[in-house]
């Protein structure tokens, strides 16, 4: 069998994290399927993937389809948006319905909106196209229309919750939805193994001996809560005996959607906490990151569709802060295996600090539970098992043979 997976960008953000668990899975299952990954930009994930046995095919999006966004403007600015880059997207969608005639393919699995319209136009009449969506499609104007009018070219559609499964079907009630859970890598998120010194990493003098370690880890998207984080540290009284981290950094083309490391510095300045939380900027090693907390707060103002960095975190036996809405509300118990609170609410995630850090039993605890929840539900063989069962159905052995594909590695917007 031969799998293409198609995806926007080259960093490790959330759906690529989500794909990075993909990829190995299916590899260490079925290591005769032929797999092939394009990417629409290079990165750590095309390294990623190239070790593990995938061919990986780094196709440039032209600039303005690169830059392209549906997360903020008004109609007539998307609008324009759309159309200055419409020439060039046509062109690279030529160029990629050639690349997918020559790999030709059984199975096109798309990850991020641009891929999905971009897949809906490119896949080969005889392959199945599976769209793995990540966020809550009513959410995007311009787009959950575009996908709405091409919904008819996609065989399923995987969601990563049951909450975007909802969201998905409230607007294509025809399309067939399949929830699948995500998966996380308990070899490299476990509570044993290397540990980080932020201290340095964000250029800061090591903190009070007995100093709780708290961070927020992600991208700088804007809604993932860094100003409500660095909020709510600014509550806390006795600031040197709980020191905050701000783990990662921007890795998107697309304008408008993410904070830049400056704003987020001067935001901390104004709060009065500078010299109380290091920015340590994209940190390779996330796991080793994790172990070196004492607390890993998640803190998205909107409703997050999974939340990887919750299940890592739990994977990682560290005492997780999650804001529950959304996805991430159906991934722990709250005061069980993670303690939740209310998103955006920068009083109340001040509170769940400061009482983590002042109960060590409660921390280890929710650790030891988190850890087991993980191990339970968020395991790479469930993940795998359930995706086989969704590839199988578009898949036997009368099928025909793949193509050789010495001449697909051209450029697609050639």
């Amino acid at each position: 069998m031969r799998i293409v997976y198609l995806n926007p960008c080259g960093e490790l953000g959330g759906a690529e994290t989500s794909l990075r668990e993909v990829l190995a899975g299916v590899r260490s299952a079925e290591p005769s399927w032929e797999l092939s990954l394009v990417l629409g930009e290079d990165g750590p994930l095309a390294g990623i993937a190239r070790e593990l046995g995938v061919e990986v095919i780094v196709a440039p999006f032209p600039r303005q389809l690169s830059r392209l966004g549906d997360a903020g403007g008004g109609a007539f600015a998307q609008m324009r948006s759309l159309l200055r880059a419409a020439p060039g997207t046509a062109k690279y969608a030529r160029g990629l319905a050639r690349l997918l005639g020559k790999l030709q393919p059984h199975v096109v699995h798309t990850n991020g909106f641009k891929m999905h319209l971009l897949g809906a136009s490119s896949t080969p009449r005889e392959a199945a196209l599976v769209w793995h969506i990540h966020d809550y499609v009513s959410a995007r104007r311009v787009v959950s229309r575009l996908l709405r009018l091409v919904s008819s070219k996609c065989r399923a559609a995987i969601a990563n919750s049951h909450s975007v499964a909802a969201d998905l079907k409230s607007l294509m009630p025809r399309l067939d939805v399949v929830p699948i859970y995500n998966a996380v890598d308990f070899e490299r998120f476990s509570p044993d193994g290397a540990r980080l010194d932020l201290d340095a990493l964000a250029g800061l003098p090591p903190a009070a001996a007995g100093a709780i370690r708290v961070g927020l880890v992600g991208t700088f998207a804007r809604w993932k809560g860094h100003k409500v984080f660095l909020q709510a540290l600014a509550r806390l009284s006795g600031p040197d005996s709980i020191r905050g981290y701000i783990i990662g950094g921007p890795i998107y083309q697309t304008a408008g959607s993410q904070w830049s490391m400056t704003e987020l510095r001067e935001e901390a300045a104004r709060l009065g906490l500078t010299g109380h939380v290091g920015f340590t900027g994209f940190v390779a090693d996330t796991a080793a990151a994790m172990r070196s907390l004492d607390i890993v707060v998640h803190a998205s103002t909107k409703p997050e569709p999974f939340g990887m960095v919750i299940v890592e975190g739990m994977a990682s036996g560290k005492a997780v802060l999650a804001a529950s809405a959304g996805g991430a509300s159906e991934l722990f118990t709250d005061g069980v295996d993670a303690l939740g609170h209310v998103p955006g609410d920068a009083a109340m995630l001040s509170e769940r600090i400061a009482l983590l850090a002042s109960d060590d039993e409660l921390r280890r605890r929710l650790g030891r539970e988190g850890r087991r929840t993980a191990q339970r539900v968020y395991h790479r063989r469930r993940l795998v098992g359930e995706l086989l069962g969704l590839y199988a159905r578009f898949f036997d052995g009368g099928l025909r043979s793949p193509a050789e594909t010495a001449s697909a590695n051209a450029v697609v917007g050639d």
